[in-house]
This record gives C-alpha cells, sequence and structure tokens, in this order.
C-alpha cells in the first residue's frame, strides 16, 4: 500500500526534474488529468502529451506547495507553480485534488484549479 503523500511527492519530483515521462508514469491507466475547465485528458500517454510542452520548454519548474491535506487515497494541494523560460520566471497560484489508488501507488484522477485569464496574461506568447 502507498500513501497518498508518497505517490504526490513523486510525481513533483518527475514535475521539478522536467520529465513528462516520469511525471506520466504516476498515473494508472484509466486515470484523468483535467486543467479545469478544460476537458481532462487520459491516461499517461495522455498526461505525457499534457505536461511535455512546457516541461520540455521550460529552463526550470518548481511546483511549490502552500498547503497540502492528505488522506489515505486523496491529497489537496495549494501550490504556486512556477516555471522558467527564455530567462523569464511565470508563476501561477493553483489549487490541486489528487484521487490515488493505495494498492497500486497510482493517481487515478488529477484536478488542477487556475484562473487561466490571469495565466494567459502572464504567460502570454511564451509557449509560442
Amino acid at each position: 500500500m502507498t500513501s497518498a503523500r508518497a505517490t504526490v511527492e513523486r510525481f513533483l519530483a518527475a514535475v521539478g526534474a522536467g520529465d513528462p515521462d516520469a511525471a506520466a508514469a504516476c498515473f494508472a491507466p484509466g486515470a484523468t488529468y483535467a486543467n479545469m475547465p478544460h476537458p481532462p485528458v487520459v491516461g499517461p500517454e495522455g498526461v505525457r502529451g499534457l505536461l511535455a510542452p512546457i516541461l520540455d520548454r521550460a529552463e526550470y519548474v518548481e511546483w511549490e506547495i502552500v498547503t497540502a491535506s492528505f488522506a489515505e487515497t486523496r491529497a489537496w494541494l495549494e501550490r504556486v507553480d512556477r516555471f522558467r523560460i527564455d530567462g523569464r520566471e511565470y508563476a501561477i497560484e493553483c489549487n490541486g485534488v489528487v484521487e490515488i489508488d493505495p494498492d497500486s501507488g497510482l493517481i487515478t484522477a488529477f484536478r488542477d484549479y487556475v484562473d487561466l485569464g490571469l495565466w494567459r496574461s502572464r504567460l502570454g506568447d511564451a509557449l509560442g
């Protein structure tokens, strides 16, 4: 049995390392990842496709945890996501809810809530 905290820490380490393959490997085959209000992507390949463009483009990524709460199969993360692209740091505040299968230690659902208008105004065309 894997704890929710251990699963989330493994995922955050992969994101911080800029490794979309390792991040995607934290997800169960039918898992969903939604950047609300966008529709979710499904499975590890969907997660990789969602994360790879920014992880591959960024020189540096840190998802700073402000507050976290963990239960057996769920985590809530208040974060500031920071990305350095072309020498400039971009940051956005967000909240994430993560659901974990404790038997496999894999994420089954990840929902991020962020103000997309604010994110787009801060990031501009940095991802081109």
